[in-house]
């Protein structure tokens, strides 16, 4: 079965560069072989649901440890099984 997990961290900064908390999230779905996909108010990447599952607690380690306040996780399926 796919998902697709959205993660929203906060502090939200405006624009220029990106907050640390929100490259590592990006890195650490990176680091798990997904593709994260970077939007204006969160990262997301699609997977497995092994896959998916498994990265979520590097994510949110990476996020606070970025100097995140706040990590949000939604995770959706996203296929019709």
């Amino acid at each position: 079965m796919r998902v697709r997990c959205e993660v929203t961290t906060e502090p939200f900064h405006g624009e220029g560069p990106l907050p640390p908390h929100v490259v590592a999230v990006a890195d650490a779905f990176t680091a798990a072989g997904l593709t994260p996909d970077l939007g204006p108010l969160g990262t997301s990447a699609s997977g497995d649901v092994s896959a998916v599952a498994a990265v979520l607690r590097d994510v949110t380690s990476a996020a606070f440890e970025a100097g995140a306040a706040r990590v949000s996780v939604q995770v959706e399926r996203a296929d019709d099984e």
